[in-house]
């Protein structure tokens, strides 16, 4: 167990509905990324059988939502809402549905409006997944919705370009 400080992600208004970490949505799985101070985002998360796909182990479409909602909420960390442009899933070892997932994300460079993250999911004590994503910046047509304080839904990061 970590025994550094972490914050919690606050997300966009728009984003209260998501299935995976929106208050708003009876369906959602209610992820909570914090960040800690090497500015790695970071969840825990327990599995269901809900989120089956083969008898005993978790969908594999769920494992790349987890990954790229972990990415999404790196990019919420510096301000970015961000669309996925492309994501590359490697799925390493099944998860069990009752097994216990820490989930991973980090930003790896940005360039003007294009961030690249990468995540992962570690189940019983081993990498069961990682990805490696492009994301855009996300235009939005209202600007006052993407921050309550009237910010454009993204702020520069260091080493990003005009």
């Amino acid at each position: 167990m970590t025994t550094e400080k972490t914050a919690p992600i606050r997300r966009s208004r728009e984003h209260t509905h998501c299935l995976l970490c929106g208050n708003r949505n009876p369906r959602s799985l209610r992820l909570r990324f914090r960040c800690g101070d090497d500015g790695v985002v970071r969840a825990v998360f327990r599995a269901n059988p809900q989120l089956q796909g083969y008898e005993g182990i978790i969908h594999g479409g769920i494992i790349a939502a987890l990954l790229d909602a972990a990415m999404t909420h790196c990019l919420f960390r510096h301000k970015v809402q961000g669309i996925t442009g492309d994501l590359h899933v490697r799925y390493v070892h099944s998860v069990p549905c009752d097994a216990d997932m820490n989930i991973r994300a980090w930003l790896v460079s940005c360039r003007r409006s294009l961030y690249r993250l990468k995540a992962e999911i570690e189940s019983q004590n081993k990498i069961a997944a990682w990805a490696e994503a492009t994301f855009m910046r996300r235009r939005l047509a209202d600007p006052a919705i993407a921050d309550p304080k009237g910010g454009t839904g993204g702020e520069k990061l260091p080493g990003e370009k005009p």
